[in-house]
């Protein structure tokens, strides 16, 4: 199963960071141009669906829809897949440190069979760039 974990430490306070990556108005700030909409469907809580389109073959906009499965303010907010051909399991994990905070995104893709086979290599190098794009949300809170 294709999985990733990364960690990076923000330079702002622990409630400021989680503010930032628990709304979804500031996911198309750092999560690259891949992220064509981002969407909640209500207000953020658990089991909250958030309507996400990223870019797929061709530039056709492809849905990737997750729902909130945990949510426990300035320590964690996790995430798993409803829609599209791939349904991530995803967990942000915040804890305060002495120059700010440190965020640890988690993520899992489970594969089976042929979509293991053909798509395996692909997800995995998708996954390291949405953690990659970690130094970028880091840039934006930091300015």
């Amino acid at each position: 199963m294709p999985s990733a974990q990364r960690s990076v430490r923000i330079g702002r306070p622990v409630g400021e960071v989680f503010a930032f990556f628990a709304d979804p108005a500031n996911e198309t700030k750092w999560r690259g141009s891949h992220l064509k909409e981002f969407t909640a469907q209500g207000p953020i809580a658990v089991g909250t669906r958030i309507r996400q389109v990223v870019a797929g073959p061709m530039g056709r906009g492809l849905d990737a829809d997750i729902e909130i499965t945990a949510l426990e303010p300035d320590a964690r907010y996790a995430f798993k897949g409803v829609a599209g051909p791939l349904r991530p399991v995803g967990e942000y994990a915040f804890r305060p440190v002495e120059d700010g905070t440190e965020v640890t995104f988690r993520l899992d893709a489970p594969l089976a069979g042929l979509k293991k086979v053909f798509m395996g290599n692909s997800v995995q190098k998708a996954m390291n760039a949405e953690l990659a794009a970690l130094d970028t949300a880091k840039s934006v809170l930091e300015a």
